[in-house]
Formats: structure tokens, C-alpha cells, sequence
């Protein structure tokens, strides 16, 4: 499974902000958005029809030429809880892990 956020591409390369998306929830995904910490607009789920299992992982990939660096990020699951994290720094981040304990949504990255 892949997902894309391309910005103004017309072709997919890697980006310094591709990363991994690693869900340790225990649950199942239903929508990523990953927006610009700028920007006021979540955009497109980017996993687009797909969904996350637990335990499955995606490349969030971006396009090469998007200069942005801090980003935030909101999921959504099945059954519609949301978390929502903000200022990730996806210029130095190449893996988010989300997990759930105790519930509350957590995220490790590296």
C-alpha cells in the first residue's frame, strides 16, 4: 500500500519529507491528512480508498520539490475517533509509529 501527497508534481520522485506511517494502534485506520503546520486546510485523506491496519505500515511520499518542513498530522479511525498531532518535522522524521495506550493516541517517531 502507498500513499501520495504530491504537491504540484507531475512526477513522483522522493521529497526530504517522505516518511513512514507505522500503525501500532491495535485498530484499523480510515484516513491520514497531512497538512503543512502553515496551512488551515487538511487537504485529501491520503490513503485515499485504502485503509491502515494494525500492524501495517505506508510511505507517505511528497513531491521533490515541496519546501515545507513542519507538518501536522491527523488520523481518523474506523469507527470515527480522531487524533490530531501537530509540528512534526518531516525534513529530519523518516518514521511515525502511532499507538494507542490507555486511551490516548500516542505517536514515537525517529
Amino acid at each position: 500500500m502507498a500513499a501520495m501527497l504530491l504537491f504540484g508534481a507531475t512526477t513522483v520522485s522522493a521529497g526530504k519529507q517522505d516518511f513512514d506511517l507505522i500503525n501500532a494502534t491495535g485498530y484499523t485506520i480510515a484516513e491520514v491528512y497531512v497538512a503543512p503546520s502553515s496551512s488551515n486546510d487538511w487537504e485529501e485523506d491520503v490513503l485515499g480508498r485504502d485503509t491502515l491496519g494494525d500492524g501495517e505500515g505506508v510511505t507517505i511520499n511528497f513531491a521533490p520539490n515541496q519546501k515545507a518542513c513542519m507538518y501536522d498530522l491527523l488520523i481518523v479511525w474506523e469507527d470515527g475517533d480522531q487524533a490530531t498531532w501537530e509540528g512534526f518535522n518531516l525534513c529530519t522524521v523518516s518514521e511515525i509509529t502511532l499507538y494507542w495506550n490507555n486511551g490516548k493516541a500516542t505517536a514515537e517517531y525517529q
